[in-house]
């Protein structure tokens, strides 16, 4: 009898796969920082029982329609935009996801970047590397205060929730906007909830942490940034298509807001000559959210063990389209 077919869009560690490679006949992309071509990913679905993808890949309908084995899809993130849940679903596919291990990293990251860009954090480190530190100046670089200040979350998820505990050690005011109320983050976090509107005209930070949907896609437009205080900075952690670039570049370029700090965008890897990455008051990462070693392994972990699950005729861990078990 066969083993199982595994296959794994991006190289991974040797040691966070060799639960796989015990079992099953593990194939994977031989590059760590070149996402698998196309043509290369519709080859190896048709065959797989089995993928492990990262959030930059598409798994689309064309994807999952065109392989006749496929039991599961297991996805290094805990967005799945890229994954056509109704098609897999309807084939019987099971998407999971991984959530919780890296909510505390992703949080930690989130806040950090709403620190370097309030406080000027890249702007001053490249200042010094350059030599252009003269002399001890009263203004020299001076950002804005982050502790007492209002925060607006948007998107109070279990990320959401990490972002907001960090906030309360700021001693900050605590505002969120979700789809629906969280009762939790509102008794053990003080945590306000109010339309998006309103979070928008009050908030210092705003901080966005909302998944992907129909009904997030550019949220944050031009009138949304209008809303807010020119003093405002606005934090992305979240997925870059949640914000209409273009009107956040005109919001920075003619004052409406103050800054931006960036770990998303709309196009990853962002092109360099993006018109966004030559403002000095935009902090841009390559989207490193849960970059720690320490989660990412966690997180394949838990990418093995789901694949693992299904192809044991088990119920993984974290699955996605709960309808899966209705339609296997």
């Amino acid at each position: 009898m066969n083993q199982p077919y595994v296959f794994i869009t991006r190289k991974l560690p040797e040691e966070a796969i060799a639960p796989l490679r015990e079992k099953y006949n593990v194939h994977m992309w031989p590059h760590e920082d070149i996402a698998v071509p196309r043509d290369v990913l519709l080859e190896e679905a048709k065959k797989a029982d089995a993928l492990l993808t990262m959030l930059s890949d598409r798994i689309d309908r064309e994807v999952i329609e065109s392989s006749e084995t496929l039991k599961v899809i297991a996805n290094l993130a805990v967005g799945f935009d890229n994954i056509d849940i109704q098609a897999a679903t309807e084939k019987g596919i099971a998407v999971c996801n991984t959530p919780d291990v890296l909510t505390d990293t992703t949080a930690d990251l989130t806040f950090a970047l709403l620190l370097a860009t309030a406080r000027r954090l890249i702007e001053a480190a490249e200042f010094v590397k350059a030599g252009e530190w003269k002399s001890w100046s009263p203004l020299l670089l001076a950002g804005h205060d982050v502790h007492h200040k209002t925060i607006g979350i948007v998107g109070m998820g279990k990320i959401g929730q990490a972002v907001a505990k960090r906030a309360k050690g700021f001693d900050m005011e605590i505002l969120y906007h979700n789809r629906s109320r969280n009762v939790e983050a509102e008794q053990t976090l003080g945590a306000v909830y109010c339309s998006f509107e309103e979070l928008l005209k009050r908030s210092d930070f705003v901080v966005c942490l909302t998944p992907l949907t129909k009904e997030t896609y550019r949220m944050f437009d031009r009138e949304a940034f209008r809303m807010m205080k020119k003093s405002a900075i606005f934090v992305n952690a979240a997925r870059g298509a949640v914000v209409d670039e273009e009107a956040l570049y005109e919001a920075l370029v003619h004052g409406e807001i103050a800054a931006a700090g960036l770990d998303v965008f709309v196009q990853e890897p962002i092109d360099p000559t993006h018109p966004l990455l030559k403002l000095k008051n935009v902090v841009a990462l390559p989207h490193i959210g849960s970059a720690s070693t320490e989660t990412r392994l966690a997180m394949m972990d838990l990418c093995c063990r789901n694949i693992m699950a299904v192809l044991q005729g088990e119920h993984p861990e974290t699955l996605v389209n709960e309808e899966w078990k209705w339609s296997r």
